[in-house]
């Protein structure tokens, strides 16, 4: 399972919190793996740059067609800018079509709690996941 290391691009501030998210990104199709990793290291090459990205880990399960992002920003804004902008803005529409599935979650922390653990993370979209399913049986 390929894991790209927490990095810390930017030191966040002591004491203030840190904006969290964790995603799982589910590719549809063994074939199009390849070119999801490739546009995945183009967007955390960007992600090490990115004004108010204070952390940043990325798991690849290739086989399992999964891939799992954690970052921690300064704030909402900065990571709302991160996601508009290039390459990350055409990455992620252009990506839209080869995807099965998506899950994110968004939880603040003490900046000197991170990095957050992998762990945490995993349990947070498990429960986004629950809740999903929960509320996708509750409108059938």
């Amino acid at each position: 399972m390929p894991t790209l290391a927490w990095i810390t691009p930017n030191p966040p501030r002591p004491q203030t919190e840190a904006l969290v998210m964790a995603s799982r990104l589910e590719v549809a199709r063994l074939k199009d793996v390849p070119r999801f990793f490739v546009k995945s290291l183009a967007a955390w090459k960007q992600v090490g740059k990115a004004p108010g990205a204070v952390g940043a880990s990325l798991v690849a399960e290739p086989l399992k067609r999964t891939f799992w992002t954690l970052s921690a920003w300064e704030s909402r804004e900065a990571l709302y800018d991160y996601v508009a902008a290039e390459p990350h803005h055409t990455i992620m529409t252009g990506q839209r079509a080869v995807m099965r599935d998506s899950t994110f979650v968004f939880w603040n922390v003490p900046t000197e709690q991170l990095p957050v653990s992998w762990e945490e993370a995993r349990r947070r979209l498990a429960e986004q996941d629950e809740k999903k399913t929960r509320q996708g049986a509750a409108g059938q």
